[in-house]
């Protein structure tokens, strides 16, 4: 067992129970960045690790009635072809140097979901200031049934599905955000359980095809494990007390630096811009913020909260906006 893998696999599954956030999008650039695996090897390794750990959190879903089993149906129907298809695009494209086409995917698969993560906060964000302006409680189960849209769900299963048999990014962070995106109405809880139960068949699937023909490192994948299950147990217990906000900032720092270190851009211009990056966001932010009625920084707003008399449990949990 490598110790340097285990503590890494430990790390990213602490994030991964913190924020929801798939691991692939995490794991697989530690690897190829700072343990210098190759690109197919990481993929490879990753999503065979990935299917191990994916179960674990859609039985619990599961066993709480969180999983929208007709979304589950048409989202698998367009991934689990696709992601094993996703390793033959792979070879089609790169013949010539297929190491180079790999981590270029995996660069832009990273960028996407560092902007997925940008809009799904701006998304919840809004969701939560409506459902406070209309005074609903923060667990209200009281919502518009889900109408499932077919074809849209079967397109975005498909394009999930390819980009995580070519990078392993997507499980869980590209398909959440489009599931965000057509189904509004969908609970926190059922986006994130079905999310997860869709993951299981089409990890499978990209995890099937990397064994065929990718390249899968047994040893990589062990040490993973060893750090990961217990990683995400972990991280799941600290949830609630983690301040999720700066978590998710955090990460989508990784997410754009990562990506954009992988697709050829300089040490001196990372740099630049992760500061431009850091002070625009936090400014834009907070412009954001202020359009919606809200302080500037959450954290106003929780002390405000915490003066105000006779408010319950379900209204405070209102005021954490800025914890998404």
């Amino acid at each position: 067992m490598n110790a340097g893998l285990a503590l890494a696999g430990l790390i990213v599954g602490v994030v991964v129970g913190l924020t929801g956030m798939g691991g692939g999008a995490l794991m697989t650039p530690i690897l190829v960045l700072v343990f210098n695996i190759q690109p197919l090897a990481a993929v490879s390794s990753d999503l065979v690790a990935s299917f191990f750990m994916k179960p674990v959190g859609a039985v619990v879903h599961i066993r709480r009635g969180t999983v929208n089993w007709k979304l589950v149906q048409w989202l698998s129907i367009g991934s689990v072809p696709s992601a094993f298809a996703g390793v033959f695009v792979l070879r089609l494209l790169g013949k010539a140097d297929l190491q180079g086409v790999v981590k270029s995917a995996l660069g832009y698969a990273l960028l996407v979901a560092a902007a997925g993560l940008m809009i799904k906060t701006y998304i919840t964000l809004r969701e939560r200031v409506r459902r406070r302006s209309l005074e609903l409680p923060a667990d209200a189960t009281r919502r518009p049934a889900v109408q499932v849209r077919v074809l849209p769900t079967v397109l975005v299963g498909v394009v999930g599905g390819l980009v995580v048999g070519m990078t392993s990014v997507g499980s869980g962070s590209l398909i959440i955000i489009a599931l965000l995106v057509l189904y509004p109405v969908l609970q926190a809880n059922q986006l994130v359980g079905t999310d997860l139960v869709q993951a299981v068949p089409l990890v499978a699937a990209a995890a099937a095809g990397h064994l065929l023909y990718g390249d899968f490192q047994l040893g990589v994948t062990a040490s993973l494990l060893v750090g990961c299950i217990p990683g995400v147990y972990l991280g799941a217990r600290l949830s609630a007390q983690a301040p999720g906000g700066l978590v998710r900032r955090a990460l989508a720092l990784v997410l754009l630096s990562s990506g954009l270190k992988l697709v050829g851009l300089s040490t001196t211009a990372l740099a630049w811009v992760l500061i431009c990056f850091a002070v625009l966001g936090s400014l834009g932010w907070m412009q954001v913020r202020r359009s919606h009625g809200l302080p500037p920084l959450a954290r106003l707003e929780g002390r405000k909260s915490r003066s105000a008399a006779g408010r319950g449990p379900a209204e405070e949990a209102l005021t954490g906006v800025d914890g998404e």
